[in-house]
């Protein structure tokens, strides 16, 4: 197994669980994912110490606000069993769970949030699914320059 981290990227939106209540919480289940693709991606390839790019989405402005890490491996996500939930789901059982989630950890909040029109201004970024033309998947992958850039920004951008 390569030593090397697979970066990811998560959406969330900042009135329903933002980068401050991860900083308060320190880590949480990242639940709620009903999108086969991305429940494919944190059930098949995320690991434990996995950096990940926090996103706020569906706010104005939009932005990458802080860095977390995968903090579990996968496992079935309770709320689509939880019938007073949001999420729940009952084609899922818990014999054969159709979805999944991680846990995901705090890392660092980042002292100016990225917002999405100085991402999409950054030529090492011209790549990153996040800033492609309908691009909605609320889990990706972010290539290792990608998570330098954007990182490298971020310290830029805190001086």
């Amino acid at each position: 197994m390569s030593a090397r981290k697979q970066a990811w990227l998560v959406k969330t939106e900042p009135d329903v669980y933002s980068i401050d209540d991860l900083a308060r919480d320190g880590r949480t289940m990242w639940d709620g994912v009903r999108n086969y693709q991305a429940r494919n991606l944190m059930r098949d390839d995320m690991r434990v110490g996995d950096p990940v790019l926090i996103y706020h989405s569906n706010t104005d402005p939009m932005a990458i606000v802080g860095l977390g890490e995968v903090a579990s491996e996968a496992y079935p996500d309770p709320t689509a069993f939880d019938k007073k939930d949001k999420h729940f789901d009952p084609k899922s059982k818990a014999d054969a769970p159709t979805w999944m989630l991680v846990d995901i950890a705090h890392v660092e909040t980042f002292s100016v949030p990225l917002e999405r029109d100085l991402l999409k201004q950054q030529k090492a970024l011209e790549g990153m699914m996040l800033l492609a033309k309908g691009s909605r998947l609320s889990v990706q992958p972010v290539t290792p320059a990608e998570l330098r850039a954007v990182r490298a920004l971020a310290k830029k951008r805190a001086r």
